[in-house]
């Protein structure tokens, strides 16, 4: 059987643009190994390395996390890696970020996920929580039966202030800063792939032609 190449992707977009569903499907469909920024730091900060004690005092502070730490997290965890194809979700968020990756690494593609800040903010700003519980539900198209009360206990539902309009254009203008000159650095060196939509499902096929042209796709066999 022949040696498969080894193939290192990055994917990109805006919170609530779908990078989780489609960051589930490329690793599913195409056998990548999956690395997620924010979960690796936060695994860090439960097991109180020295990077997640650095970090978790950034973070209670409310600022980023260093270009330094964060990068030094990523390279130590890509490094038990080498072997495998993989799928980075998350980081690089700057520009220096992405060189140090790029001299770590060769990347082969980018995905970034175009999807308009109108469709992202409705999609976010739709859902509501049932605290005890944690039942999720959607106005769009997960409404309760009653607006506001919880389908089974009658208790009132709350939104989380990550999902409050203010706070998802403050979420969506930061995201846009940061990596906009990220977009740009990788699109200057020709490894962007930009996919435009408004749902997952209909940007997913899009997806999964365009890395049928670099991988096999492994749920076919």
């Amino acid at each position: 059987m022949a040696a498969r190449l080894l193939f290192r992707a990055v994917i990109m977009g805006p919170p609530g643009s779908g990078k989780g569903t489609i960051s589930d499907r490329i690793v599913k469909t195409f056998a990548l190994q999956h690395l997620s920024s924010g979960d690796l730091l936060r695994l860090n900060i439960q097991k109180k390395t020295e990077i997640g004690i650095v970090a978790k005092s950034y973070i209670d502070q409310g600022q980023l996390v260093p270009d330094d730490v964060i990068t030094k997290l990523i390279l130590q965890e890509l490094n038990t890696m080498r072997t495998n194809s993989w799928l980075l979700d998350g980081f690089p968020r700057t520009v220096p970020q992405a060189k140090a990756l790029d001299d770590a690494h060769q990347i082969n593609s980018v995905i970034d996920l175009n999807v308009p800040f109108e469709t992202i903010r409705q999609r976010l700003t739709a859902r509501w929580i049932h605290p005890g519980s944690g039942r999720v539900y959607n106005t769009e198209f997960n409404p309760p039966k009653v607006l506001g009360i919880d389908d089974i206990t009658g208790e009132p539902l709350i939104q989380r202030e990550d999902d409050q309009p203010e706070t998802v254009t403050k979420r969506l203008k930061g995201y846009e800063a940061l990596t906009r000159p990220v977009l740009e650095y990788y699109r200057n060196k020709g490894v962007l792939e930009t996919f435009s939509g408004t749902e997952t499902n209909k940007i997913w096929p899009h997806v999964h032609t365009f890395l049928r042209t670099k991988l096999p796709d492994v749920s076919q066999e």
